[in-house]
């Protein structure tokens, strides 16, 4: 078993709470369900946003979600680089996993698809 960085982008349409919050959650669930992640294998998540986001704390949400009430989840502003993509949610999930880089599968919703286009998956 190796540890493996998965990584996942997503935009918000708003600085609104409930907003950061479901695109963190559809971005997360995404991420578990095409890595086919046990919550109890994650060993940490590093969560960043863009400074436009300050309603909420992403890893609110994500605690709500079954079985992660114990994952380490730490959240930081990106740097803010000029002209970078605005209203993101970014995430490192390191896990605890059988596969190989190349197996893999990085997510990228939104207007995060123009961050990693050779990775992204076509899903709004």
């Amino acid at each position: 078993m190796s540890v493996r960085g998965i990584r996942g982008a997503v935009t918000v349409e708003a600085n609104e709470a409930s907003l950061i919050s479901e695109a963190t959650l559809t971005m997360v669930r995404e991420i578990m369900s095409s890595n086919d992640i046990d919550p109890a294998d994650i060993c940490s998540v590093l969560i960043t946003v863009t400074q436009d986001l300050d309603d909420s704390f992403p890893a609110q949400a994500v605690r709500q979600l079954p079985g992660w009430e114990l994952v380490p989840l730490m959240c930081a502003l990106e740097v803010p680089v000029k002209g970078s993509l605005e209203r993101c949610v970014r995430l490192m999930v390191l896990v605890n996993t059988e596969k190989s880089q190349k197996e893999i599968h990085h997510v990228y919703l939104g207007g995060a698809q123009a961050l990693r286009p050779d990775l992204a998956k076509s899903k709004v």
